[in-house]
This record gives structure tokens, sequence and C-alpha cells, in this order.
């Protein structure tokens, strides 16, 4: 008799839903004793070095609409284009910058904002620079998975020119999605999920 070998069937997916801002950000939702601060909210000290910038945007559906109850979490090099992580065999990142950031957007106006500095460049997996870039990952309700995605900066033209990623984006006028706009100290970036203007999203 042949026993049936019963494979695992894949797990149903589920979106984020409301519950990841009570787990990740209860400050955020009212919730007090949990954490002094919602982790990720303090990139910075008086002691990080670099170029102070602000980073603000809003997460936009097919619609045209800011979602409000979407998560951001970014992650980038100091200032010196070294990462904070165990993994960072290049030399040692600046210990009074984190590295990594955690914000909600607005419940009024959906908007996030992250107060950290400009990142270094680092190299690309075959050695070659990458421009300066912080990498964002975003989720929402109606998200089943994580998006991932990555901000330049306008003015890095030269840099972004020669940028291995930047340079693997096929429709070249979709690249401009990635790049922010403003100026140094402050930058924008929205970030559209569907429509004429959907940012790219990375498969990582």
């Amino acid at each position: 008799m042949v026993q049936d070998l019963g494979y695992l069937k894949e797990t149903a997916s589920q979106t984020a839903g409301p519950y990841v801002h009570i787990g990740l950000t209860p400050n955020f939702c009212g919730i007090s004793g949990v954490y002094k601060a919602d982790l990720g909210t303090s990139m910075v000290n008086d002691k990080t070095l670099g170029q102070r910038i602000t980073v603000r945007g809003r997460v936009i559906d097919g619609a045209g609409m800011p979602l409000k109850d979407a998560l951001i979490e970014i992650w980038q090099a100091d200032a010196s284009g070294l990462y904070n992580s165990p993994a960072e065999m290049r030399g040692t990142a600046d210990p009074n910058f984190a590295g990594w950031g955690r914000c909600p957007t607005s419940a009024e106006d959906g908007v996030f904002t992250f107060e950290t500095v400009k990142p270094g460049r680092v190299p690309f997996k075959d050695g070659r620079l990458m421009a300066p870039h912080i990498t964002l990952w975003i989720v929402a309700r109606g998200i089943n998975i994580g998006l991932h995605t990555r901000m330049y900066f306008p003015d890095e033209a030269a840099a972004n020119a020669e940028d291995p990623l930047l340079a693997r984006v096929e429709h070249r006028h979709r690249a401009e999605t990635l790049v922010a706009a403003g100026a140094a100290p402050s930058y924008t970036f929205d970030i559209h999920l569907q429509g004429e203007k959907e940012t790219v999203f990375l498969d990582i």
C-alpha cells in the first residue's frame, strides 16, 4: 500500500492589518509603558557625524490618495559609507548613528518623516560604487508582502548616472521614481503603489 506523503501546502498570505502599528509603534498608537520611545524613532544624536538631512514623503495608492496607516522602515550607510551592522567588514561605522529608522505615516495627512544624515557611497557586489541612497521598506493594510525600494538624491547626478542598480531599470523614465525631490537639507520622496507614477520596487 502506497502511503500519502502529505506535502505541506503554502500558508495563506495575510496583510499587515492594524496590528502592525500596535506591535511596532505602541507609543504612536497611544499605548504607553511598552517602550520609553518607539524603536527606530531616533537615528541621530548630537555626536553623529555627517550632513543632517530630513526626508519626508507619503505612500500614495492607485487612486492618488495618501495612506494614513502605512509603516516605513529605512536602512542606510553612515556618512562614510559604512553600515552599523556586524556584517560590515570595511571599517567601523559611526557608533552615534543607528543606520535604521521606523516611522508610521501620520493619521492626519499620511506624511512620514525621518531625521538622518546623508549616506556615503557603498560598493555594489562587484565592487563598483553605488550612489548615496536610502533603502525603504513599506507595509500597510492591503499589502501582503512588504515592499522594498530605494531613494536616491537629486543633487548626486554624477553618482546616480554610474549607479549599478539604477542602470538596471529597463525603462529609463521609471528610474526617476527612485530619485527624491528637493535639495539638502530637506528632501521629499513620495512612494506610489500603483498608477502612472508607480515607484520601482525591488525584488530582494
